[in-house]
């Protein structure tokens, strides 16, 4: 019966180990962090182009217009994180986040209008808000609470 128990016990252990090597249960982030200096200075710059129109397809490296990938990746250059130029490449970026455990500089994806696949990126303010461009708004802050960006959540990504 000892035995048994001991066996159980360094299996276990044996698991635990070639789960953790392997990056399977260290895949995603499911405790929030403070937010560290880079993230801070990340949205402090961010928030600098509040009011700044949208413009689908707006090129890399302008800041007269941004769409929504175009803007993470400027922002994020500026505080020294190389990012792909789309939303679903960027979300192909970084470690999982369980939505309740966002942090602030976290990137946060969403639906596109087709409903099925990832088409719009934002960046976590905290307090449950968001800092993208969309629309005719431009870059703004939004609520994540709204029923709009509810429906259309799909996975969040720990870059910094």
């Amino acid at each position: 019966m000892r035995t048994s128990k001991w066996k159980k016990t360094i299996m276990n252990i044996g698991l635990c180990a070639v789960l953790g090597v392997s990056g399977l249960a260290l895949g995603s982030a499911s405790t929030a962090h403070a937010a560290t200096p880079q993230a801070e200075k990340l949205l402090s710059y961010g928030k600098q182009y509040l009011g700044v129109p949208y413009r689908l397809g707006a090129p890399s490296g302008v800041t007269y217009a941004f769409d929504c990938s175009s803007f993470t990746q400027y922002v994020y250059k500026k505080t020294g994180v190389s990012l792909p130029r789309t939303s679903s490449e960027q979300a192909a970026k970084g470690v999982k986040v369980t939505r309740g455990y966002l942090s602030k500089g976290d990137l946060v994806f969403f639906t596109g209008s087709s409903g099925k696949s990832i088409g719009h990126v934002a960046i976590y303010a905290g307090s449950n808000k968001i800092l993208h461009t969309y629309g005719k708004t431009g870059v703004t802050i939004s609520s994540l609470g709204t029923s709009y960006w509810n429906n259309h959540y799909v996975t969040a990504k720990r870059i910094l």
